[in-house]
């Protein structure tokens, strides 16, 4: 056994005692309630025997917890000596509907207490009581601001895992649903839920991100799911930008990559949920394609597509084009004039794109420290005062200034954030290749990007996937917004048992 397990047996050969001063003054030390001043210890008597209330303020509701003390203190037991049928009484009489679990180890006491269970201890029981009265600080149910939709459902995840769970079973009332609970970070002890669907999701997958989440060894997470992220996907490849899972704070969404056989995980203290595995096309999704029609849902998703691709080739190709345009034979001269900028400026045309990208990712850092009232004045400062200025002193070109805007545009159109941020560094190591060696360097940058993309896979998941490997069925589900009235088989991607999701309104 490792001197970590050895470690972790010590702490825990602490049982629950007879004696309740004993059991009190092991609690006071590792609480330290002389110290902390939210540490609530409230004395009481039960059936005549001494009994006291172990909790964390703020994390217990007052009024659920006065009403438990008033039914304890009216708690008369039939028979005193027996303590079997004290502890049935006392689960039926005295706790009541409350949701109870007896412990018998003071060191799970402790972690439980921690995380906002009430602790009841009686003298003379060898056994404490674990009574879950949590009433943790949280904010309403809103819509996620990177995730709006014109129709559909405006609730979101909140920073609370219970809350969280709830939302997803109000969406699939399926007995097979699943949400594990675990307990990550030696310190921290953070809750993180494992969701999936038992006859959907992959066994083999469910168990290697339990033994993975289960594997964690550190002191705390107090970055939530982007340490539990890193962790799952470990230290291989820390270079490559594009993201191996998708978050998304919409339950909506969460529910149907349920359905699809992904698996979720949900962090305490954080309202996204992290899906896995993911592919290419899977960051490219939108809930609004889903609650438009067929037809406005495809177009807008074929938009989407157009704009993800401009933004990460569209500039990189321009200057690769215009640096290389004396070198195209046979090129007409009006295509010549469209593409080359008319006005010379003060900056290499290369530089002038970096420059922009660095500007725009400055402004983009500066919005977010920025007030909501004065973000929109420094967005049109940014964008409109320094672009225009800049263009009539002549460091920068009116066309070079069109295809960043451009840029940005598709960039801000990509539904995942983490993917626009690595199509974003692509695009500036695209440029700094097209400004060096023109289109040889275009194409040498784009092939390297390509074979990054095949040599990577999302939990044994191929990148590319319906692409690479070829999937023309599930490839053309992709590109084009199906209708919700056909019988839509799951993806082969996700060795999932086999079986045909049903088409809305025809479930018998």
């Amino acid at each position: 056994m490792t001197a970590v397990g050895d470690k972790e047996d010590q702490r825990r050969q602490h049982p629950v005692r007879p004696e309740l001063e004993a059991n009190l003054d092991y609690l006071r030390r590792a609480l330290g309630a002389g110290e902390s001043s939210d540490i609530l210890i409230k004395p009481s008597r039960l059936a005549g025997r001494d009994a006291v209330l172990v909790g964390i303020d703020g994390l217990v509701q007052t009024d659920v917890l006065l009403r438990l003390m008033q039914s304890l203190a009216k708690f008369e037991p039939e028979a005193e000596g027996e303590d079997d049928l004290f502890y049935t009484q006392l689960f039926v009489e005295g706790i009541g509907y409350l949701e109870t679990d007896p412990v018998q180890s003071l060191d799970e006491l402790v972690d439980q207490v921690l995380a906002g269970p009430v602790a009841l201890l009686v003298d003379g029981l060898d056994r404490a009581y674990l009574i879950d009265v949590r009433g943790y600080p949280t904010r309403s149910i809103e819509e996620p601001a990177l995730e709006k939709v014109l129709r559909g459902p405006h609730d979101g995840f909140t920073e609370t895992v219970i809350f969280n769970t709830a939302l997803i079973r109000r969406r699939l009332r399926d007995r097979r649903l699943r949400a594990e609970m675990l307990t990550v970070g030696r310190r921290s002890r953070t809750d993180v839920a494992l969701v999936y669907v038992k006859d959907v999701a992959d066994p083999s997958l469910v168990e290697l991100i339990r033994s993975r989440l289960q594997a964690i060894d550190t002191d705390a997470i107090p970055m939530a799911e982007a340490a539990i992220v890193e962790h799952l996907t470990g230290p291989v490849r820390w270079w490559n930008p594009f993201p191996l899972v998708r978050f998304t704070e919409r339950p909506d969404v969460a529910a149907v990559h349920l359905i699809e056989g992904h698996i979720l995980v949900l962090v305490d203290t954080s309202p996204s949920a992290i899906i896995l595995p993911t592919t290419l096309f899977h960051h490219l999704q939108h809930a609004e394609e889903f609650h438009e029609n067929v037809t406005v849902g495809t177009w807008a998703r074929l938009v989407r597509y157009a704009g993800v691709m401009l933004s990460w080739l569209g500039p990189p190709l321009w200057v690769a084009l215009v640096l290389s345009k004396e070198h195209l034979w046979g090129l007409p001269d009006s295509v010549r004039e469209i593409l080359g900028p008319r006005k010379p400026a003060g900056i290499a045309l290369q530089w002038q794109f970096i420059l922009g990208e660095l500007g725009i990712e400055l402004i983009r850092l500066a919005l977010i420290h920025t007030p909501e009232a004065l973000s929109t004045s420094l967005g049109i400062i940014g964008a409109v005062l320094i672009g225009q200025l800049s263009v009539e002193v002549g460091l920068f070109t009116s066309e070079a200034l069109l295809y960043i805007a451009l840029a940005a545009l598709g960039t801000f159109a990509t539904p995942s954030p983490e993917l626009a941020q690595a199509f974003r560094l692509v695009r500036v190591v695209l440029l700094v290749l097209a400004g060096s060696a023109g289109i040889p360097g275009l194409l040498a940058g784009f092939l390297a990007t390509f074979v990054l993309l095949l040599s990577t896979r999302s939990f044994g998941v191929p990148y590319l996937w319906p692409l690479v490997p070829w999937d023309g069925r599930v490839l053309g589900r992709m590109l084009l917004r199906q209708p919700m009235t056909l019988r839509v088989p799951r993806d082969r991607a996700f060795p999932a048992p086999p079986g045909e999701r049903e088409p809305r309104g025809q479930r018998a």
